[in-house]
């Protein structure tokens, strides 16, 4: 055997063995390690503790949540057991026996929205109009509740406001994973509609109100 080939073979037998390690290594399963899974959702960041939430609470200047009627009843069905916080004041709101016995407008928003920001003047309008016959709730579903004390602040809307970072009510009541979203409760707590929609004007609002108030349960 000549000296050529004897080192084609060596270099051959080389090859074949880095191959064949290789190929053992990619097979070995992965020791395992520590997995960072998905962040719990949270109402609320961190971040937001009440001294830090005490100024734009100030500069929001928001009314407080809506409180339970005497005799008013447990409330629609789908938001009992859920809790939320008022974000004017950080009381805690238990959200069915707030709206029993109330035609409630549910405005379901978020800061970073643009058409939540368009409508919200608008929901605040109609609520004036409205004066007691209709309860108007903003719900707003993002953890970043300075976010949206700053928001209302900015836009001048004064509408008593749940910090839903979960997005607990749209989940109760099946609403579609769009914002802006209004949901209209009867006094009775049924659900009289779900708009997932924005409106321009308050007269939009009352009329997509009588509308659904109008249809049968």
């Amino acid at each position: 055997m000549s000296t050529t080939t004897r080192w084609t073979i060596a270099v051959l037998t080389v090859v074949v063995a880095l191959v064949v390690a290789l190929a053992l290594q990619l097979t070995e399963d992965p020791a395992p390690g520590p997995q960072a899974g998905p962040a719990p959702a949270r109402d609320h960041r961190d971040a937001d503790t009440p001294e830090a939430l005490a100024g734009p609470r100030a500069r929001a200047d928001l009314p407080p949540c809506p409180a339970p009627g005497a005799g008013a009843g447990a409330g629609p069905a789908a938001l009992q057991g859920i809790s939320l916080e008022c974000a004017g004041d950080g009381a805690i709101v238990d959200v069915a026996r707030a709206i029993a016995g109330r035609t409630v407008v549910l405005n379901l928003w978020a800061y970073w929205c643009g058409p939540c920001a368009d409508e919200l003047p608008a929901m605040q309008e109609y609520q004036r109009r409205a004066g007691d016959a209709v309860t108007v709730l903003t719900v707003h579903q993002d953890e970043n509740e300075t976010a949206a004390l700053l928001r209302l602040a900015e836009l001048g809307v004064r509408l008593p406001t749940l910090q839903d970072g979960r997005r607990l009510v749209a989940a109760a009541l099946e609403v579609p994973n769009v914002m802006p979203a209004t949901v209209i409760l009867r006094p009775d707590g049924s659900v009289a509609g779900i708009l997932p929609r924005s409106f321009a004007t308050a007269d939009e609002i009352a009329a997509a109100v009588q509308e659904k108030m109008g249809e049968p349960g």
